[in-house]
């Protein structure tokens, strides 16, 4: 079956950085786009990153545009989120995410906290 299992989060000061990691299994990994979300609390959870199945084209939401990086390797099964400059307002579990669009079916991972505070 499909797992998505991220790893990677916990506390850090404002300013720092963290490296978010996301290791898939039960599918044809490289034939896939893959995702990060992220969920304040009291919030709607809100994409932050977007990689195409071979990696060439990526897209960021606008507040993470310039700080946030993702990448992937089809060799490993894993995505990657980079987060550099964090801020106060980056706190949230953040999730990883796919999508089979023959058969409608939505692949989450079980989330990582990441929590920017001083």
């Amino acid at each position: 079956q499909v797992q998505l299992v991220e790893s990677g989060g916990g506390l850090v000061q404002p300013g720092g950085s963290l490296r978010l990691s996301c290791a898939a299994s039960g599918f044809t990994f490289s034939y896939y786009a893959m995702y990060w979300y992220r969920q304040a609390p009291g919030k709607e959870r809100e994409l932050v990153a977007a990689i195409t199945s071979a990696g060439i084209s990526t897209n960021y939401a606008d507040s993470v545009k310039g700080r946030f990086t993702i990448s992937r390797d089809n060799a490993k099964n894993t995505v990657y989120l980079q987060m550099n400059s964090l801020k106060s307002e980056d706190t949230a579990v953040y999730y990883c995410h796919t999508r089979d669009s023959r058969l409608r079916i939505d692949y989450w991972g079980q989330g990582t906290q990441v929590t920017v505070s001083s």
